[in-house]
């Protein structure tokens, strides 16, 4: 009897019940939590800025001092030059209220994500790059496919890249503590307690001004983490984040008979 091709639909969905989860309980509560307080921060860190659109580099700066740059907005103080007529209502008052409370929600949950992680072998197992992947070719074939609008490997349904482990990495280990501690540096209390901290980065106004650097490198690593989602399959992602499971994709394979 001759050969023929045909082809099938082969469906390699696991069962919850008996597949590893994607994410663990504490990276999916951390996970959550930090949402929350960065968009809260977010919200807030808006808000002080339109006090005073105005950046300095030192420890001095006021409406008086020429500064380093200004964002081209309305203050909400009249007494603020911005080049503008008229002043924004001012929510000064709860902002920084709120945007203290958020960031010391911040830092607590990321101090129990890095012990927990470092504790659990989380980082080594899940985040920090194979030796195989640790090559150039690596790195282009993710974003080679990433170029193409290409569906993720069937790997990533259970890991993470070599692009992913780095971005996370560089944003859980530098970005994160440089956006915590500068924002910290704008405290009095915590200026009288670790002088050093405001020093090492030039002065108090020189803090506020790395603190919106930053800033911005991780709302810029927010819109391309939430397009790599949407690539990959927005809800079924999402989903995964909150009950820990994935469910894998069909794919389709050829079967001789």
């Amino acid at each position: 009897m001759a050969a023929s091709s045909t082809v099938s639909q082969i469906s390699v969905a696991r069962t919850e019940a008996g597949a590893p989860p994607r994410h663990t309980l504490l990276v999916r509560i951390t996970h959550w939590v930090t949402v929350l307080s960065f968009f809260a921060l977010l919200v807030t860190g808006a808000e002080l800025i339109v006090s005073h659109p105005r950046f300095y580099w030192g420890e001095a700066g006021n409406s008086g001092t020429e500064p380093l740059f200004r964002i081209p907005i309305p203050a909400s103080r009249g007494t603020v030059p911005s080049g503008y007529s008229y002043t924004m209502p001012d929510q000064n008052g709860w902002s920084r209220y709120l945007h203290f409370e958020a960031a010391w929600v911040l830092v607590i949950t990321a101090l129990i994500y890095g012990l927990a992680s470092l504790l659990n072998g989380h980082f080594r197992r899940n985040l920090l790059p194979a030796p195989a992947q640790r090559n150039w070719p690596a790195f282009r074939a993710v974003f080679a496919r990433y170029f193409r609008r290409g569906p993720p490997d069937a790997g990533e349904a259970n890991s993470y890249n070599v692009v992913q482990r780095l971005s996370y990495l560089i944003v859980i280990f530098v970005l994160f503590p440089l956006v915590i501690l500068t924002g910290l540096a704008l405290s009095p209390g915590f200026n009288a307690a670790f002088p050093i901290v405001v020093t090492a980065f030039g002065g108090r106004q020189s803090s506020r001004t790395l603190h919106f650097f930053v800033t911005d490198l991780l709302v810029i690593f927010l819109i391309v983490h939430v397009a790599m989602i949407a690539l990959a399959g927005f809800w079924s992602r999402n989903r995964a984040m909150i009950t820990g499971h994935i469910k894998s994709q069909p794919y389709q394979t050829k079967e001789r008979v």
